[in-house]
């Protein structure tokens, strides 16, 4: 057959037409819905989505305001790992069981009041949200200015537009909406303190950023927007900082997807969430495109989530992030993890008992017919065997059963927890930027194959941490292969102590008995990077087979004033095959040092630089 020019015009332009109509298109303004009321439609946007066409759709939100307020018709029970479980969850936009649904909001402003879920995406397939802004008019955690400050008082100075308040002797309480919460002052993690360019000063974060009789602390209003609180202060914040003064819990996430599929995200600011930002809990192939977990520009904000940002529990396939900033968050804005369950009792040769370990854990639907599961040794976080799960059957929401398909060893006891092999997903991070967030940047631990590269790092704990736990927060899994690689660790990273941080990057399972023949994590590249540390750690590492740092540049900062009490560049506990060459250096680097613990020379390979070699292997 002889094809022409003309033939295939008319080919591709039918194909065109024929491909244009099988997408529905749906502008909400034909269906009662538009935007600047400053009305509520959340009751008529779930009626929409109920009675979609099964079909390919798309819904078009002219660009403007649109508001969301609770309503009860669209209330839920969902457990939601690390939130807490208060139910039911008030749910803003429901896709439950929905297929080929895209939600273009053209650039709107969705708008939000109260404790209330923005988006939850409910077994839910080929889903793409997009052009979205994400906030509250009022937000669930509040911000002041420092006005005045010593060791007898603190003045602040609150925006009443959008934190009201009232105060009483002993405390602050905001209000808005249906909502209301006490504040005062407290030690650690309850009140951060930011400096005009948004980044968390050292010295405090977890360490308090203000000491002192916090007790017995006076507060008073002096005129409206301006606090005094008067008391004996061994510590207080600097004059012209800003506070995030915490008073919400983590209740709800900003998105919620759950046991779906083949999600899209894109060109989406998420300015603000009472909880974890977008959590996507036993997911299949999530690609995150400019999606920012920042502060508002335009409402000169200085937090953003009460929580994590990106958050991934128990997913498989593909993560793909890109483009995606995160700054002024109050966790960690990246965190990709599985959750181990602690053994109970064994039931027979076929059933085990088990349960979640953790208050922000429990009643997930954790396994399927026919996955793979690991048993781990809780003392040495080995995998020791695995099995194929038959059926699983929750007892409640703290307890559950598994029955396997092959007769279970007989030593798996209350001694070992289980890790779902089958959930565990690879992850692209690429061209993002981590800005000073309370805690540390990304947070890695899965099997599959992890690539970071082309990132900033500008965090204040540490910018990357490997993890691994079967014993206490029981977040899984061991690392089998990630580069990290053409990254650049600027100087504010791992400038204030949080937990894990020991180094810029810190690889920090908890393992109570580490075997240096048998690491836990396995093939971890750190090539071609810039740090330009002010203090020693660089890169701390327990129980790796296999750690490559290679032609990085290493130059230092006088940003900062040194303060970690690890005073190497490098610390290796417990590791092999450990390689460090190619790297550049700088003359006034502090340490040029590394301490070897349980673990002896042979299994350093150095070379191409001079470094002190420490060891130290007394228990």
């Amino acid at each position: 057959m002889k094809f022409t020019y003309t033939s295939i015009l008319i080919a591709f332009l039918l194909g065109s037409c024929i491909e244009k109509s099988e997408t529905n298109i749906i502008n909400v303004k034909d269906h009662g819905i538009t935007p600047n009321t400053k009305q509520s439609i959340t009751s008529k946007i779930n009626k929409l989505i109920d009675n979609l066409p099964d079909e390919t759709v798309t819904i078009i939100f002219p660009k403007g305001r649109y508001d969301f307020y609770p309503d009860t018709s669209y209330f839920r029970t969902y457990f939601e790992t690390n939130t807490y479980d208060i139910n039911p969850k008030r749910l803003a936009i429901l896709l439950e069981k929905k297929k080929n649904i895209t939600i273009d909001a053209q650039g709107s402003d969705f708008i939000y009041h109260g404790h209330i879920q923005p988006f939850t995406l409910d077994n839910s397939e080929n889903i793409n949200i997009k052009n979205l802004n994400i906030d509250w008019d009022k937000p669930l955690t509040a911000e002041s200015e420092v006005i005045e400050a010593d060791s007898t008082h603190i003045l602040i100075k609150i925006d009443t537009a959008q934190f009201p308040y009232s105060v009483h002797d002993k405390g602050i309480t905001f209000a808005a909406d249906d909502w209301k919460a006490e504040w005062k002052l407290t030690g650690g993690s309850w009140l951060i303190e930011i400096d005009k360019n948004h980044i968390i000063p050292p010295f405090t974060g977890d360490h308090g950023t203000v000491n002192g009789d916090l007790e017995n602390v006076i507060y008073k209003e002096i005129k409206p927007g301006f606090v005094l609180m008067t008391a004996s202060f061994t510590k207080t914040p600097t004059v012209g900082n800003y506070l995030i003064m915490r008073h919400s819990t983590r209740d709800h996430a900003g998105m919620f997807l759950f046991h779906s599929k083949d999600i899209k995200l894109e060109n989406i600011n998420v300015y603000h969430t009472s909880g974890l930002g977008i959590l996507s809990q036993y997911c299949e192939n999530i690609e995150m495109q400019k999606v920012n977990m920042v502060p508002n520009p335009n409402k000169n904000r200085f937090l953003s989530g009460h929580d994590d940002g990106l958050h991934f529990m128990g997913c498989k396939g593909e993560i793909i992030i890109n483009d995606c900033d995160a700054q002024g968050l109050m966790d960690d804005p990246i965190n990709i993890h599985g959750t181990y369950v602690p053994v109970v009792k064994r039931i027979n040769d076929t059933v085990l008992e088990c349960s979640y370990a953790h208050d922000m854990s429990l009643g997930l639907i954790w396994a399927k017919k026919g996955d793979s599961i690991g048993y781990i040794d809780k003392k040495t976080m080995k995998t020791v065997g695995i099995g194929i799960v038959n059926r699983f059957s929750q007892t409640d929401s703290k307890r559950f059963s598994l029955a396997f398909d092959n007769k279970l060893p007989e030593f798996l006891s209350d001694d070992y927890s289980l890790e779902n092999l089958s959930w565990t997903p690879n992850a692209t991070i690429t061209n993002c930027y981590v800005g000073s967030n309370r805690a540390r940047g990304y947070l890695i631990s899965t099997p599959g194959k992890v690539r970071i590269e082309n990132n900033i790092f500008e965090t204040s704990g540490s910018a990357i941490l490997i993890a691994g736990d079967a014993n206490y927060w029981y977040e899984s899994g061991s690392v089998k292969n990630i580069t990290i690689k053409n990254n650049e660790f600027k100087a504010a990273s791992n400038s204030s102590a949080y937990q894990f941080c020991n180094a810029i990057i810190s690889i920090y399972p908890e393992i109570p008995s580490s075997d240096s023949l048998n690491p836990y994590h396995k093939n971890i590249t750190i090539e071609n990077n810039s740090f330009n540390p002010s203090d020693y750690p660089i890169v701390y590492a327990r129980s790796v087979d296999g750690l490559y740092f290679k032609n990085n540049t290493i130059t230092r900062s006088y940003d900062f004033k040194p303060w970690h009490s690890q005073k190497h560049n490098f610390l290796f506990d417990a590791c092999k095959n450990v390689e460090i060459s190619g790297n550049k250096i700088g003359d006034n680097v502090l340490g040029k040092n590394i301490l070897l613990k349980y673990m002896s020379t042979n299994q350093l390979n150095l070379t191409n630089i001079e470094l002190k070699i420490d060891t130290e292997n007394k228990k």
